[in-house]
């Protein structure tokens, strides 16, 4: 890279990282390599957080998030887990005929499933 392109990309540095050509080119160089790090590591905490998400929406009708996930997937029910995780937060209707879809089919009953809703 040229040095124009460093130093605009170290702009907003602290002390001579933003202005002294050497020290922002090294600078410059590890803030990529944590860019390229941290939005793989985005991927795996959105994930994470949909799943904990799924399993507390499901956990409210008495079915674990792997029984769920499972009887989804036997059943072809092509629903991603961020699909999952905003039906759980925002439809809790909806997600309740998934949740009763896959208790039905596998012969649980769901405990807690009318008073959750009330």
């Amino acid at each position: 890279m040229n040095k124009d392109k460093i130093l605009k990309l170290a702009k907003g540095f602290r002390g001579r990282s933003k202005n002294c050509i050497r020290v922002a080119r090294e600078r410059v160089e590890k803030s990529l390599q944590y860019a390229f790090r941290d939005r793989k590591a985005k991927k795996r905490d959105m994930r994470a957080l949909w799943i904990q998400q799924i399993n507390a929406g499901a956990r409210q009708y008495g079915v674990k998030y792997s029984s769920l996930i499972s009887g989804l997937a036997a059943q072809n029910v092509g629903l991603n887990r961020k699909m999952l995780s905003e039906l759980a937060r925002t439809e809790p209707f909806s997600f309740k005929a998934l949740v009763d879809q896959v208790a039905h089919m596998r012969g649980l009953s769901a405990p807690h499933a009318g008073a959750a809703l009330k």
